[in-house]
């Protein structure tokens, strides 16, 4: 009896982690530390006598992102490192801005699933399943549209139009992180062997070359 009850606990743990994305918050908030000296998996908790309303806001996703850059979008981050009272709610979001056929490049975000929504404009989405498959699930949105890229899949958005476009996104994560394909292939610090790139890309070390020379 004691075994199975010993077994049982252990799915249950399991499975609550298997649902979980960031740990629940065990009290009302847990505002983040961003300075203080104490690392934890997370933020530790400010003292919350001394939390404020401003913990708990950020001003300016109305303002559009400077778009000009080799990619053609911005993307203006509100998680937890720009509002602290996020810290253990498990929730982020982002505004998206692009220019006329701008791209948010291939990317995941590790600890979070994404939801998209179009405000204005038209945007090509797309996320590619996991291998051995590789199936790219892809769709054209409008204005009101929405999409969600299942976490920590490969996705990308482009806009497809002549006009900026914009979108609002929400994060299952208070920090969710990126990894821009590109850039960690291309761009590690020190770089990946240009002779390993070459074999798994199936192309010659001058390729490879010129694209880590651009990161």
């Amino acid at each position: 009896m004691a075994s199975n009850f010993i077994v049982l606990i252990g799915l249950l743990a399991t499975f609550s982690c298997a649902i979980a994305s960031d740990s629940s918050p065990l009290q009302d908030f847990c505002v983040a530390d961003l300075t203080g000296p104490v690392l934890v998996n997370g933020f530790a908790c400010k003292d919350p006598k001394l939390v404020v309303a401003d913990d708990f806001y950020m001003s300016g996703l109305n303002v559009p992102g400077n778009t000009a850059n080799p990619i053609g979008s911005k993307v203006t981050p509100a998680n937890v490192a720009q509002i602290p009272g996020l810290n253990t709610l498990g929730i982020s979001m982002a505004r998206i801005d692009f220019a006329p056929w701008g791209v948010n490049p291939p990317h995941t975000h590790p600890r979070a699933t994404e939801i998209l929504a179009v405000l204005e404009g038209t945007l090509e989405v797309g996320f590619v399943t996991s291998n051995p498959d590789n199936r790219l699930i892809t769709k054209v949105l409008q204005k009101g549209d929405v999409f969600v890229f299942p976490i920590n899949l490969v996705h990308y958005q482009r806009n497809t139009g002549n006009v900026n476009a914009v979108a609002m996104v929400a994060l299952s994560s208070q920090n969710p992180g990126v990894i821009t394909i590109a850039n960690a292939v291309f761009g590690s610090k020190p770089d990946i062997a240009n002779d390993l790139l070459a074999k798994s890309f199936q192309t010659d070390t001058n390729t490879i070359d010129l694209l880590q020379s651009k990161f």
